[in-house]
């Protein structure tokens, strides 16, 4: 079967043989892929930065965003059948801490997990794939267009319901975190796909979100962001340390560009009691002078915080299904803006480029049978 393949550490990416795998224990679910996103991670391995074979081999195939069709079960798999829709999860874990021998892999405390198209395991930008059960999530029919969006909205869903929880948690006079969101004043960093799905997830717990960018405002992210019901803010028009007094405090803030500076800068965005919550992880080596002691000030006498979130668990990527089966009764083809660039598997290349303001979502798609 064909692979899409890197040597880590390299530029060397081309599409390669491999063998077909097989279904070889009772609970393992083969799948066959149709589509896989492309996402910022996947251009940083391309360039050659962190990436990591599977032990024994010298390339890794690439690609953690999918969406397939399951073309053949064990006799104990129950969740899925021949023909069905599914995703499969990213990270597995170490099997030595207490979050990963309690699904959490997202939360290891060792380091020591591995990731399908990142580190150390084989990933998704092929024909066929097999993997256990307990990683297979089931996709309705009807998201056949949206379902390779599933791991990013996972990684929003994520950081929102950890950022929910805490304030729940923490303020004496807030109702339970289902509804916590409901009216609350939020600000999304950065619309990309991570961004932009953040922004959906919280628009259908009835959150007023506001989404900042540095792209013209007829572009296809403001497009879609106000399809969704949100309001756009253009970061070459506006300060970020000065929204607050612009536009008003915030609730909570989703920052998902990686610019470390912006991230401080949002700080100054945080209503009293606020949270802001960073999933943006910044490339390369950014030194970065900041105001130390006026940030404690702010973050200790304003009862604010910051959180860090990345990866989800499996839990979180059936909330993705949810909520996009949601979107879709919501907003219907409106959602199909979130895709913007779709090329054959062959071209890994051109889609491994970045398309500009105009990109959300850069799709490959691997033929079906």
């Amino acid at each position: 079967m064909k692979a899409i393949a890197l040597v880590p550490g390299t530029t060397d990416l081309r599409m390669v043989d491999r063998p077909e795998p097989v279904v070889g224990a009772d609970d393992e679910v083969k799948v066959r892929v149709l589509e896989v996103g492309i996402c910022g991670t996947d251009r940083e391995e391309a360039a050659g930065g962190r990436a990591r074979a599977a032990d024994g081999r010298t390339d890794l195939i690439i690609g953690h965003e999918m969406l397939g069709r399951v073309v053949a079960v064990g006799r104990s798999v129950r969740r899925v059948s021949p023909g069905d829709l599914a995703v499969v999860t990213v990270r597995r874990g170490c099997s030595r801490c207490g979050p990963c021998s309690r699904g959490r892999p997202d939360m290891c405390r060792t380091g020591d997990y591995r990731e399908r198209g990142i580190w150390g395991l084989d990933g998704f930008q092929t024909e066929l794939v097999v993997d256990r059960e307990e990683h297979v999530v089931p996709v309705p029919a009807e998201l056949r267009e949206l379902g390779v969006l599933t791991e990013p909205l996972s990684v929003a869903e994520k950081a929102i319901e950890e950022a929910v929880t805490l304030q729940a948690a923490r303020l004496p006079d807030e109702t339970a975190a289902s509804t916590w969101l409901g009216g609350r004043r939020c600000l999304v960093a950065g619309l990309g796909p991570i961004g932009l799905l953040a922004a959906l997830a919280l628009r259908l717990r009835d959150a007023e979100v506001w989404g900042l960018d540095i792209v013209a405002p007829d572009t296809a992210r403001a497009e879609v962001l106000r399809a969704l019901g949100g309001r756009y803010l253009d970061g070459r028009q506006r300060a970020s340390r000065d929204l607050a007094a612009q536009v008003g405090a915030m609730d909570l803030v989703v920052e998902a560009t990686g610019v470390p500076a912006l991230a401080f800068d949002l700080l100054d965005a945080l209503a009293l009691d606020g949270l802001c919550v960073l999933t943006g992880i910044p490339g390369g080596d950014r030194p970065l002078q900041v105001p130390g002691a006026e940030i404690v000030r702010r973050l200790v006498l304003g009862n604010r915080i910051i959180l860090g979130s990345v990866n989800a668990a499996p839990r979180h990527f059936q909330m993705a299904v949810e909520d996009l089966a949601r979107a879709r009764r919501r907003w219907g083809a409106r959602l199909n803006g979130l895709v913007t660039h779709r090329h054959p598997a062959a071209d890994f290349r051109v889609a491994l480029a970045h398309g500009g303001d105009e990109e959300i979502k850069v799709v490959l798609e691997w033929p079906e049978p």
